[in-house]
């Protein structure tokens, strides 16, 4: 412990990471009893569910997009820019790579920061398996950044497409998606709206039936980590927009113009997205000793603190934490990051106050799956005698929707998100339902 107030560094403001700032900002940071800092490599966060919307447009993440240096000032807890890299768990620092410009030119310098604890928070990233040609031609939704350029490139299409003056091109506007769970699911249903809005919005050279959407999964059904009944509704609901459905396809190899399957199926795209697998980022993998996964996840006790060293925690997609009365780890959701986040910050507040810390058990309350102004489908978790309850339409679309006003009442409180779901209605009678630029 150092010498002053604790020092509490949290790497990582992705929905867990940010609420948990937040939280220890307001409780502990305010009040002067530790200095909270978080570290990210980027200045602005958005909720990671929402990126297929942003992707396909029917989203402007400028409007929901969160400046961390804000969110600090409003909360208590300091700012810093930077991608974390290195660990010296002697001497109890991170080390944060050089920050560039879009030049290449270095505007900070590498530094490092000092902690007494330590909590990851980095999330996830693609996972490609090493596939041929994956990470050359397929386009991934990992950042907001690479959801707008998934955005602008097919804008892009759809431009040429409607210019051109000369029939289409066989796959010229085909979109193959590979990864049938939720982020696959619900940008094929967003880019069949998209294809109707672009159309209304005068680019009608080219027809919504000119789009080809297609889903490629290994396992033989969609959502395969979720129960069956969801599978089944969300299959019918896709195959009513068109979208065409392969399961039990493995990809082999993928080029600039078409996707391959191990079958030998040959899917024919221009647009190529890879959402079939996840894991934590390279540098985790036996940082500093730390044990982990063959996802590069950091393996973590039921306190969600790691096996080799107590004062550092991991919490969402990065972590590996064991599901109490299962075989196999905690799913990687929205609703475990903001369970863990809230289990961390009261252990953090009770290890300050020589308390005895709390362990983790993770609440599945169900899933929800989007298809956009479409359909809404998802189960309701009950107690272990009734098992879940399949829901859809109006009322899965508000439970939907209710997730992320959770996120943003932990980070605005109550009163600010009424305000903000206000100001939106106006924004959206105003604004086009898709972004045009």
């Amino acid at each position: 412990m150092s010498n002053n107030i604790p020092k509490i560094v949290v790497v990582g403001g992705g929905a867990g990471g940010l609420e948990l700032v937040t939280k220890l900002g307001k409780k502990l940071g305010k009040k002067g009893k530790a200095e909270v800092t978080l570290v990210d490599s980027t200045h602005t966060h958005i909720w990671k569910p929402l990126l297929h919307e942003v992707a396909a447009g029917t989203l402007d993440s400028h409007e929901d997009e969160i400046e961390y240096l804000g969110q600090a000032n409003c909360s208590g807890f300091r700012f810093r820019l930077g991608r974390m890299d290195g660990l010296d768990r002697e001497k109890k620092q991170i080390s944060v790579a050089p920050t560039l410009n879009q030049e290449g030119v270095e505007i900070i310098p590498r530094r490092s920061f000092d902690y007494d604890y330590l909590v990851v928070s980095v999330g996830s990233i693609s996972h490609d398996f090493g596939i041929k040609g994956v990470r050359e031609h397929c386009l991934f939704l990992d950042t907001t950044k690479q959801a707008e350029t998934f955005q602008n490139k097919l804008l892009q299409a759809y431009l040429r497409a409607h210019t051109q003056g000369k029939p289409l091109h066989e796959g010229q506007l085909n979109i193959a998606i590979v990864g049938a769970g939720a982020t696959g699911i619900e940008l094929s249903a967003q880019l069949h709206e998209v294809s109707h809005l672009l159309t209304a919005y005068g680019l009608d050279e080219v027809n919504p039936q000119d789009v080809h959407i297609s889903i490629i999964e290994a396992a033989d059904r969609i959502l395969p980590g979720l129960p069956e009944n969801i599978s089944d509704a969300t299959l019918s609901e896709l195959k009513n927009l068109g979208v065409n459905v392969m399961t039990g396809e493995r990809v082999v190899e993928v080029n600039e113009a078409e996707i391959k399957t191990e079958s030998g199926k040959v899917v024919p795209a221009a647009i190529k997205v890879w959402a079939a697998g996840i894991k934590a980022p390279e540098f985790l993998k036996d940082i500093d000793g730390l044990e982990t996964n063959w996802m590069n996840q950091l393996v973590v006790r039921q306190t969600l603190q790691t096996t080799m060293d107590d004062d550092i925690y991991a919490i969402g997609d990065c972590c590996a934490c064991k599901w109490q009365g299962h075989d196999e780890n905690v799913p990687p959701r929205a609703q475990a990051a903001h369970q863990m986040a809230s289990l961390v910050a009261k252990s953090l507040i009770h290890r300050l106050n020589d308390k005895v810390i709390p362990e983790y058990e993770y609440h599945d309350y169900g899933s929800l799956v989007s298809l956009g102004r479409y359909s809404t489908v998802g189960n309701l978790m009950g107690n272990l005698s009734r098992g879940s309850m399949l829901i859809e339409g109006f009322m899965a679309r508000m439970m939907y929707l209710s997730l992320y006003k959770m996120h943003q009442v932990a980070l605005f409180g109550p009163f600010r998100v009424v305000m903000l779901s206000l100001s939106h209605l106006f924004r959206r009678s105003v604004h086009p339902k898709i972004k045009l630029h």
